[in-house]
């Protein structure tokens, strides 16, 4: 487990693997982060018990605050299709947001697809928050979206050691995502 000091006032976290014993404090902090979006905890649920998914927690004396997860998805390259995976989804209690608890569950999913020899890492989500977290936008690098419901700013990458220029085009998210309804943004004012 990785641990961090949040400076005066604030409390100790540390990063680890999701354990069972976790399972129900994870729903809860997807639930919470996400505002009761009702796709996000069976999104969660589906893609643990799949192949390919690495799953860490943020935990402190109050249980866990924090969960980032990293599945399996396709990268269709002309050359060939190229395993790659996608953050998603990341969740940090409100009470816990902006102290550094987000930040470091980036870095430890980076770290984790770095080990598991991952060449890249997708995501949809802010440009500015995930920019300064090792992230650029997607189509700059010659990825094209899974959607057209997906902001160009975004669809976003990080290429990591094994990355190869020739590794370009469409990202393909695993069935799950489509499914649940988890890809792109849709209107909430629109009830159709």
């Amino acid at each position: 487990m990785v641990g961090d000091e949040l400076g005066s006032g604030a409390a100790w976290f540390g990063i680890r693997s999701e354990g069972p014993r976790d399972v129900a404090a994870v729903r809860r902090v997807c639930e919470a982060a996400f505002g009761g979006d009702a796709r996000i905890a069976p999104l969660v649920d589906a893609l643990r018990v799949a192949a390919g998914t690495i799953s860490l927690t943020a935990v402190a004396d109050d249980g866990v605050v924090g969960h980032v997860m990293l599945s399996a998805a396709r990268l269709d390259a002309p050359r060939r299709l190229v395993d790659v995976l996608v953050l998603s989804p990341l969740s940090v209690l409100p009470a816990w947001q902006r102290r550094g608890v987000g930040t470091r569950l980036v870095a430890a999913a980076l770290d984790a697809a770095r080990a598991a020899g991952a060449p890249l890492v997708f995501l949809e989500g802010s440009p500015d928050y995930y920019g300064r977290r090792g992230f650029r936008g997607a189509e700059e690098l010659g990825f094209r979206s899974p959607s057209p419901r997906i902001p160009q700013a975004a669809f976003q990458v990080a290429p990591l050691d094994g990355y190869e220029p020739w590794m370009t085009g469409t990202f393909v998210y695993r069935d799950v995502f489509w499914a649940l309804d988890c890809v792109g943004l849709r209107d909430q004012a629109d009830p159709s």
